[in-house]
């Protein structure tokens, strides 16, 4: 589906046909052109053809259904993953992709390993929200949020992931609150200087993951075009200008970056800032381990004593593969066994 043509599938329609269209994609959430009674019979036989609206996935849950992965098919045949993550508190959180591939190859992604294949259009990122929405529905829940923390970098494919969070906010569509649509970037300060001028109250948040540049650049070849300094003075320009907190997330890999010296020098270069820091449970994707929960705690009481606020993301999706590109990059990622797989087109 690429829904900015629905308008050219409906050439020669009366105009209010349009409004009808998008209501039963992104409102009503239907499935098939045959449910939107409001249109002649002759018109939904011509956009079963035209616009078809089926969506062809695979859907993976964990034991308790608090994460749920997809794998999507795109009109080309290539596959990307995205992840419903459901909160206790009611929240459902989509993290969706933005590329097929990755070209910043992180060293503890697995999607990295795959390099990059595309990077997807705006549409494409949309229908990752709306295949959950549909899931969703028939529990009469909604999806409430979404981070762009899946396949790919986003302000590598800056238009598109833009374009796609003006569609995700559009109150006649999805209508999903900017302030609830995070975008992560691995550092992209092009990227970052672009989306200070957004007239958006979308969340930014930084992967940074060391707070020293030797380390960072072990992990993230990104980090070999500036220090940690200049990106963080990049990231201080943005908070002048915005007045909005700044995300970092810092993934805990166990004997890489999870030292003493490390947690004292990440709150040295937190402290005052406007920001929140989110320590994350690593998901191994076989290169490291995950640093140990006491690790952790030491981590956030470091950082507590110095008055940064902090987080500790819970593990979502560790049955479920979560961390990005973890399915794509199995041999066996097209041919999956049917006691895990639940073959789905909605």
């Amino acid at each position: 589906m690429d829904f900015t043509q629905i308008g050219e599938v409906l050439e020669g329609e009366p105009k209010y046909r349009l409004a009808q269209a998008k209501r039963g994609i992104f409102v009503d959430l239907v499935e098939d052109w045959e449910q939107v009674t409001a249109f002649p019979k002759a018109l939904r036989a011509r956009l079963a053809v035209d616009f078809p609206l089926p969506i062809e996935a695979q859907t993976f849950g964990d034991t308790k259904m608090t994460a749920v992965k997809a794998l999507i098919r795109l009109s080309d045949g290539k596959r990307i993953e995205t992840v419903l993550m459901r909160h206790t508190d009611g929240r459902n959180t989509v993290c969706v992709s933005s590329q097929v591939g990755c070209p910043m190859a992180c060293a503890f992604c697995a999607t990295g390993k795959m390099s990059l294949l595309r990077s997807l259009s705006a549409s494409e990122i949309v229908l990752q929200v709306l295949f959950f929405a549909r899931l969703l529905k028939p529990e009469g829940e909604r999806v409430s949020g979404v981070v762009f923390m899946g396949m790919g970098e986003p302000f590598a494919n800056y238009d598109n992931a833009l374009a796609a969070v003006r569609m995700l906010n559009d109150h006649d569509g999805l209508n999903i609150g900017a302030r609830h649509i995070s975008i992560s970037t691995c550092g992209i300060l092009e990227g970052i200087r672009r989306f200070t001028s957004e007239a958006l109250q979308v969340n930014l948040a930084i992967s940074l993951h060391a707070p020293d540049d030797k380390t960072r650049r072990e992990l993230m070849p990104v980090a070999r075009t500036h220090t940690v300094l200049e990106l963080l003075a990049v990231v201080d320009e943005y908070i002048a200008q915005t007045k909005r907190k700044v995300m970092f997330e810092y993934l805990m890999i166990g004997g890489k970056n999870d030292a003493d010296e490390q947690a004292h020098a990440l709150a040295k270069l937190m402290q005052g800032k406007l920001c929140m820091v989110n320590l994350i449970a690593y998901n191994s994707t076989g290169v490291f381990v995950p640093a140990t929960r006491e690790r952790m705690v030491f981590f956030k009481t470091v950082l507590e004593q110095a008055g940064v606020p902090v987080t500790v993301r819970f593990r979502h999706g560790r049955e479920v593969k979560g961390a990005c590109g973890q399915l794509l990059t199995k041999e066996d990622a097209y041919v999956l066994p049917s006691d895990v797989t639940d073959a789905a087109s909605v």
